[in-house]
């Protein structure tokens, strides 16, 4: 249940790191992505997508690993 309950917590994050994939894959020139992971306070990780924009995710730590 802890497994499903990670998924849901980071589905937003992977959705739109896969959307930002495709739209560098269609570009015609150089694209760039890169992902920042910060370690805040209440054991929750805040996700920053760079790629021309910034994309802001909070997600909490402890429903990010698969094994708890």
């Amino acid at each position: 249940m802890t497994n499903q309950y990670s998924q849901t917590q980071a589905e937003p994050v992977k959705s739109k790191l896969i959307e930002l994939l495709d739209e560098v894959l269609l570009h015609d020139g150089f694209g760039e992505i890169r992902v920042e992971v910060k370690i805040l306070k209440r054991q929750q990780k805040e996700v920053i997508l760079h790629c021309g924009k910034q994309y802001r995710f909070v997600v909490d730590a402890t429903s990010t690993h698969p094994g708890n």
